[in-house]
C-alpha cells in the first residue's frame, strides 16, 4: 500500500508519524497545490489530506486510490458524489479536539474578561513599580459566577464548554443550530433570547446552510453592549465586516476569534489595523492544535487505515 500525505505540515512538524510506516510505503509532501495533486496522487492507494480539495480534477488520474483520510472533522473539501462513483471510501475524525478547543475557549475569554493584555503591559512597562497602591483598579472585571453563558451549537465541544462554564457558576443556555441536539442539563432557548440575555456567547457550530452568515449586524445589535462573543466554530458563521462595525459602534463589548472567513488571514480582512486588544483578540486557528489533540488525531487516522486494510484483506 502506498500512503501519500499531501499536506503534512497542516498537522505540524513536531509529531512522530512513524506509526504509518508500519502500514505501507509512505510519501509525505509538506504542502501541495491543487495543480500538484494529480501527479503526487497518481500511484497512491491511500491519501491523507487536511484542506486539499479531493475531486475529479485533483484525483481523476489516481487509478489505484481506495481511501481518503481527512485529518479533521469537516469534509467540505471532499466531492463525496465523485468518490462514491469511483467506490473510493473516505474517513474523517470527530471528537479528538474537544478538550483542546474547550480549553482555548476559556483562554480567549479570560484574556478579554480580565483585561489581561492591559494588566500585563501595565506591569512590564514599569508603571506598577512606580505606583503607590499594591492593587491597580483601572479596568474593572467581574466574576463569572452568576453570569449567563450562551452557547451556539451543542455538539461535543459545546457540551464540554457548558460543563466548564457551569463549574464556574454560570447559568448556561444554548441554541441548537441543527435542531437535533437537545439536553435537559441546560436551558434551551431561541436565538433572540440567547443573544439578548447572555453575558458571554460562544460559537461551536459547524459551517452549513443553517450557520453561514448566522451572526450579522442585526443580531450583533441585539446582544448586550458589554457582552463578549467567542467564535471557535467556523469563521463564516460571523459576517466579519458586521462584527467590525459592531465593535466600532460599541454594540458589543469584545470578541475573541480563533477562526476567520479566510485562513491564513486575508490582507483585506476588516480586522487588520484594529489594535484594541481589549476589544478584539484573534488567534490563528490554534484551538484544536494542542500536542495531545494532534497526536490523538493521527493515531485515530492510523487506526482507520489499519482497519480498512484489515477489512480488505478478509
Amino acid at each position: 500500500m502506498h500512503i501519500v500525505f499531501l499536506d503534512r505540515m497542516s498537522i505540524g512538524s513536531d509529531l512522530d508519524l512513524s506509526e504509518f510506516s508500519t502500514l505501507g510505503e509512505v510519501t509525505m509532501y509538506e504542502f501541495s497545490t491543487p495543480e500538484e495533486v494529480p501527479e503526487r496522487a497518481a500511484d497512491a492507494d491511500i491519501l491523507v489530506v487536511n484542506k486539499i480539495p479531493v475531486n475529479a480534477s485533483t484525483i481523476g488520474s489516481a487509478e489505484r486510490l481506495k481511501l481518503v483520510c481527512v485529518t479533521a472533522t469537516g469534509t467540505n473539501n471532499l466531492d463525496k458524489e465523485y468518490l462514491a462513483e469511483r467506490n473510493i471510501e473516505w474517513r474523517n475524525v470527530a471528537g479528538y479536539s474537544t478538550e483542546s478547543v474547550a480549553q482555548h475557549t476559556f483562554a480567549l475569554l479570560f484574556y478579554l474578561w480580565e483585561h489581561l493584555r492591559y494588566y500585563d503591559e501595565y506591569v512590564k512597562d514599569g508603571r506598577y513599580a512606580d505606583d503607590k497602591m499594591f492593587t491597580h483598579y483601572q479596568n474593572q472585571f467581574h466574576e463569572l459566577s452568576g453570569k449567563t453563558w450562551g452557547i451556539i451549537g451543542l455538539g461535543n465541544i459545546g457540551r464540554r464548554v457548558a460543563e466548564i462554564a457551569s463549574a464556574f457558576g454560570c447559568h448556561v443556555r444554548y441554541y441548537s443550530t441543527s435542531g437535533r441536539n437537545h439536553t435537559e442539563d441546560f436551558e434551551e432557548v431561541g436565538m433572540e433570547e440567547l443573544l439578548s440575555g447572555s453575558d458571554i456567547i460562544s460559537i461551536h457550530a459547524p459551517l452549513n446552510e443553517n450557520t453561514e452568515g448566522l451572526i450579522d449586524l442585526e443580531k450583533l445589535r441585539k446582544m448586550k453592549s458589554d457582552a463578549i462573543l467567542l467564535n471557535l466554530g467556523r469563521g463564516q458563521i460571523i459576517v466579519e465586516e458586521d462584527l467590525m462595525q459592531a465593535l466600532k459602534e460599541g454594540a458589543i463589548g469584545a470578541a475573541g476569534l480563533d477562526v476567520l472567513c479566510e485562513e491564513p488571514m486575508s490582507k483585506q480582512s476588516p480586522f487588520l489595523g484594529y489594535h484594541d486588544s481589549d476589544r478584539l483578540f484573534i488567534t490563528p486557528h490554534i484551538g484544536w492544535a494542542s500536542l495531545e489533540a494532534r497526536t490523538r488525531l493521527m493515531h485515530i487516522i492510523a487506526g482507520q487505515i489499519r482497519e480498512f486494510l484489515g477489512q480488505n484483506a478478509e
